[in-house]
């Protein structure tokens, strides 16, 4: 065992992914925590976190899983990987419960795009892991449901467990894609924090944009509430779309928009979970899209 996780190691290193120790049979590292640092080895000149030990040093590695069957951790940010978990409900029994893949799936066909070819592996609970290089000059952080139902990223500040590895519940195992593909922009798009709304507009204007952003929120949520069989989930995309540069601009609050496009959407005859779906990945693009205010709000 201890031979077939440092050749996880090796090969995860070998593509320039930088790995750390986990324990034994679990997905939680190996290394110690602050509070029980003794200040000595890679530690002295300060306690250094898994992301600051992880390495592609194949003779650390070799030293380090020479001692036990370590599980074998990725580092995201500092590999420079963005990797998209695809969970599946904890409920499996339930025939209509999410599905982090059917989530994904839908968003990419919405996006106009497949579902991109690239690197990925089969978790232990049965979800998968989508490996992307990350764009460069952007620090991306890792986010919840941000995306879609039951769908995650890791990156600065996250770590994945690497094929290979074990746990009670199963094994992580290499699916397909010889190699990580470009994080596409679209989704780049969804995942990228949001720059704060420019400031500086007098009074008189900003309460105006919040007039008229007040009077767009109840005209596309009455559009959502009535649409048709056919047109509900474009109609609702289109409606956060529009809303989402007032969010950017700072006239109305994220929570709000969320809140009436989500009951506008059941209203219709939508499901929960394919409204909440749809507007945050339609609100996630327009606000990284609208950070200047442009032409006239009224």
């Amino acid at each position: 065992m201890n031979q077939h996780l440092m050749r996880a190691a090796l090969d995860a290193a070998g593509r320039g992914w930088r790995v750390f120790p986990l324990r034994p049979g679990t997905k939680r590292p190996a290394l110690h925590g602050e509070a029980t640092c003794s200040r000595t080895g890679p530690c002295s000149r300060g306690h250094r976190k898994w992301e600051e030990r992880a390495t592609c040093d194949p003779d650390r590695i070799r030293a380090t899983w020479s001692t036990g069957p370590f599980n074998v951790g990725i580092a995201t940010g500092p590999s420079g990987l963005v990797v998209v978990d695809l969970d599946v409900p904890k409920d499996k029994g339930s025939s209509d419960a999410p599905n982090g893949a059917a989530s994904f799936g839908a968003l990419c066909e919405r996006a106009g795009h497949a579902v991109p070819t690239t690197y990925r592996t089969r978790t232990a609970s049965g979800g998968t892991h989508l490996y992307f290089t990350a764009p460069d000059g952007v620090r991306l952080t890792n986010t919840a449901r941000t995306v879609g139902e039951l769908v995650d990223t890791r990156a600065w500040g996250g770590y994945v467990v690497a094929a290979g590895s074990h746990t009670p519940t199963g094994a992580y195992e290499a699916l397909c894609g010889p190699e990580a593909a470009p994080l596409p922009r679209w989704l780049q798009s969804i995942v990228q924090p949001a720059p704060k709304p420019p400031q500086g507009l007098s009074e008189a204007v900003a309460g105006q944009s919040r007039r008229y952003a007040d009077v767009a929120l109840a005209s596309e949520t009455r559009n959502v509430a009535s649409a048709q069989p056919g047109a509900r989930e474009a109609t609702l995309f289109r409606a956060a779309r529009a809303l989402g540069r007032f969010v950017a601009w700072g006239d109305l609050p994220r929570h709000t928009v969320e809140q009436a496009l989500q009951e506008a959407g059941e209203a219709a005859g939508l499901a929960v979970s394919e409204c909440r779906s749809t507007i945050r990945s339609a609100l996630n693009w327009s606000i990284t899209h609208n950070q200047r205010r442009t032409g006239r709000t009224a």
